[in-house]
Order: structure tokens, then sequence, then C-alpha cells
């Protein structure tokens, strides 16, 4: 046992190792550390908070969902079915717990300087207890001190949303999505708050394989035949009404690229009747999404629901992953991405509504400074949403605040969302965030750009404040 190599998290990790600028981090985080999270987008399934059933092991909690960590250890040539992956049809090659995490164990040193490994780090020590480097020889140990943990009540999920201070959690679901799991929490006595996000990639994207699939299962949700590019425009809005009744208050998009531009009825509805038929071609695809993007933003400016837009990914890079274990599985690369002339239709025609609300987020962080600020600083609709997913580091969140505060400040962003599959990670998440930003206004504080008071203000307002204003969460 002398040769443990213990575990311990740094009451100031993050902060800048100058004296002065270190204590007032310290002295921000510490009045914002406490405040309830919200989670106003995120990956995590309702059925988890519906059943409420213990999590099965370690593997199935930390490692099995969350593509940040197998994606670096695909990137080391460990085999995805030898963690557990689920494969295209839902099978898994390997189910062992116990082999899995082990298999994680020994890779772990690859996470040294990452966010996943802070992440990883702040899970084991402060959700589990864990007092000890996780390494080859310590796995077996670690693995049956979390799992005796996850098998008490304390770890069932709905506990976990009460210790961790989950104001509101907002899922990821499909335009066709029946919400059923939604109902059910709904009408259960338990009084978190977990609502849906409308997402209408895969009933938008003519070009996708499954998208008559898509199609058929939006009709029978929405209870509209669809049959033209007007009825199905009827069926997003019926879709949109159950979302909002069910407490959502934000639709997201993901597209290759933000291009937005509006077509006449028949421009739609031709392009909508060839794909009906199987004949629309790539150029129909880009400009029926063009479309969809100010047709979102129509309806959100009528009905209220914030519009995301998440571009710049190019989905599913790597084929050979995509054809055997399906989307969402760490192969979405980042491609550079232009906004000023591609939003300029949109944010004309509702930029500066006052009701309609559009935050943009970004992979491509060369465009904080050029394009994203200088938007968000004119347009009374616009908002930044944070640094997100490649980004969502340390240095990361440190070049987004330096990027963007000077032209746009802090109130056109959106505070900090987690993104998160892995649930027992968000925590951890935004505690960086906070650490993170805490440390960003030190800074500012001790080169006498803002002071104390100014400070407490800002901090509270990213953690908090501006998240629940963005997206009407009051």
């Amino acid at each position: 046992m002398s040769d443990i190599e213990p575990l311990v998290l740094d009451e100031n990790r993050y902060f800048d190792p100058e004296p002065s600028v270190r204590k007032t981090a310290r002295e921000l985080y510490e009045d914002v550390k406490e405040l309830p999270i919200v989670s106003p987008h995120g990956h995590v399934d309702p059925a988890v908070f519906v059943e409420n059933k213990p999590f099965s092991d370690p593997a199935e909690v930390l490692v099995v969902p969350d593509h940040y960590v197998f994606r670096m250890l695909y990137s080391q040539g460990v085999d995805l079915d030898a963690l557990g992956i689920p494969k295209h049809d839902g099978t898994r090659a390997e189910t062992d717990g116990r082999k899995i995490w082990r298999l994680f164990a020994e890779h772990f040193h690859l996470f040294a300087g990452t966010p996943t490994g802070a992440w990883l780090n702040h899970e084991l020590y402060e959700l589990f207890g864990v007092r000890e480097k996780l390494n080859a020889e310590s796995a077996a140990r670690i693995y049956d001190r979390i799992q005796e943990k996850l098998d008490s009540p304390e770890y069932l999920p709905r506990a976990l949303y009460e210790r961790f201070n989950i104001e509101v959690l907002t899922t990821t679901d499909g335009a066709a999505d029946t919400l059923a799991n939604h109902e059910k929490i709904r009408d259960d006595s338990w009084a978190g708050r977990i609502i849906p996000c409308f997402r209408p990639d895969s009933v938008i994207d003519i070009a996708s394989k499954g998208w008559k699939k898509s199609i058929r299962a939006l009709e029978k949700a929405s209870g509209v035949e669809i049959t033209s590019y007007r009825r199905f425009i009827s069926a997003i809005q019926e879709q949109r009404k159950r979302f909002k009744s069910m407490g959502a208050v934000s639709t997201d998009q993901g597209v290759m690229v933000p291009f937005a531009h509006g077509m006449n009825n028949s421009e739609a509805e031709g392009i909508f009747l060839r794909a009906l038929k199987g004949k629309d071609t790539t150029r129909d695809a880009a400009l029926f999404t063009a479309h969809m993007l100010m047709e979102m933003a129509r309806m959100s400016a009528q009905d209220g629901l914030v519009m995301q837009i998440h571009p710049g990914s190019f989905r599913n890079h790597n084929r050979l992953v995509f054809e055997k274990y399906g989307p969402d599985v760490g192969c979405d690369i980042p491609i550079t991405t232009e906004y000023t002339r591609s939003l300029r239709e949109l944010l004309e025609k509702y930029g500066n509504s006052t009701r309609f609300k559009l935050i943009l987020f970004t992979l491509d962080e060369s465009s904080y400074s050029r394009e994203l600020a200088p938007l968000a600083g004119h347009y009374p609709a616009l908002k930044l949403g944070p640094a997100w997913w490649f980004l969502d580091s340390i240095e990361g969140m440190t070049r987004y605040r330096e990027m963007v505060t000077e032209t746009a400040g802090i109130y056109n962003t959106v505070g900090f969302n987690d993104d998160t599959r892995a649930f027992p990670s968000i925590p951890a998440r935004h505690d960086m965030s906070r650490r993170v930003d805490s440390n960003y206004l030190a800074g500012l504080v001790a080169r006498h750009i803002i002071d104390m008071s100014d400070a407490r203000r800002m901090s509270r307002a990213l953690a908090y404040d501006l998240v629940k204003e963005s997206y009407n969460l009051g």
C-alpha cells in the first residue's frame, strides 16, 4: 500500500499562480461555487430519471456513454469493441464492466492535462471519495469503491440530481419524439425539473439516408399526414407546441454551415416533393436546410422558443467507425465556419427583434473575435454560446473570454452549458467553468479594468444569471 499514488485536488486548481490574482479568483469562486446548476443543453436520457434505477457499474457510468473518454482511447489504438461501445445495431462485443474499467485505467495517463482528465479526477474525488490515482494497479480497488457507492440509494439518478443541486436539466429530443418519458416525469411527484429541447435535424436534412423514415415518425407523433411541404410545416409546428407544453424553452439545429436563405413556398414545395420521390439533389438539400433555418427563426419569433445553432462540424468524419458504431462516437471534426454573410438574411429579418432569441455556437474559435463578437455586440436578438466541445477546456474557455469580452461584453453571452451525455460529469464541468471565469475576472481586477464589485456581479452572472435569462428559465 505504500506505493499508492495519492489523488489530490488542489483547492486553487485552474487559478493563476500570481498571488494577488489567485487570491481574488478564490474569493470570486467562493461566492458562486454553491449556486444551483442550470444545464440548458445536454444529452442525458430522460429515461434515467423515470426508471431511477442504480447505475450498473463504473464503466457504464464513466466510460461507455462519454465520447470525450473513448475518442482519446481510440486515438491511441484501443479497440472500441473492447471498451463495450454499442454497435450500430445496439449489440456490444464486451459487456464485462471490470474488463472495460481495467482497460480504461491502464490508459488513464493519456488524459493528463486535458479537460476530460480534470473532469474525471473531480468525479473520482468529489463524487466517489477516491483518494488514489487511477491506474492499472489501483483499477480493481477503485472499481469496487465506486460500485459500492452506485449500489446505495444515495447514488440513484434522482438522488444525484438533488445532490448536484441541479435546478433544471434540458435533454435533446428529436422532432418526432413522443416525449413519453418527459410526461412521466411531469406527472410524478418528484420535484426535479427535466425539460426537452426540440432538435429537428433528422427531418430537415433531406439528404440523410433515414430522412423518409424520420418523416413517417413525425407524421405519427404530430398526427399530421405529410404529403406536402405545407403539411410538413404544420407537423413541425404541432410538435413545437407539444414540446412547449412539456416545458421546452429552446430548439437546436446542427448544421455544417450556418447559411440561412428563405425561399418562396413554391420553391420549397418543389424541393420537398422531389425529396419525397427520392429525386432531390445536393443543391436541393443545401437550399432546404438554409430555408429551414429561416423558418425555424420565424417560428421562434412567434412561439418564443430560443433558437440555437450548432454549426461547423464535419459529422462522422471516420466512415469506418460511423458504419460500425453509428453517430456520436467522437469522430465529428471542426471545419472553418463563416457567419457574417451566411446569417445576414436571418439577422436582418429577425435580429432586431426583442422577442426572438438566437444563440450561436462554434467549433472554429478563429471566428470569435473576427465575426461572432461583433455580431453579438450589435444585434439585440443574438447571444453567443459558451466555448463548446473541443474548446470546453481551461485554456479554451479563457481564450473565449479574451476574444469575446472586449467587443461584446459578458452580457451578450449565455453563461455555461455542459453538453454532456455522462450525467455524473455535470458538476465537474460547471465547477471548471466557474473557476476559469473567476480567474479571468480576477485578472481584469488585477489590471484595474474592473473593480471587485464589478467582478462579483459578473461572476454571478456567468455562473447563474445569464443562463436563466438567455433561456427564459426565470
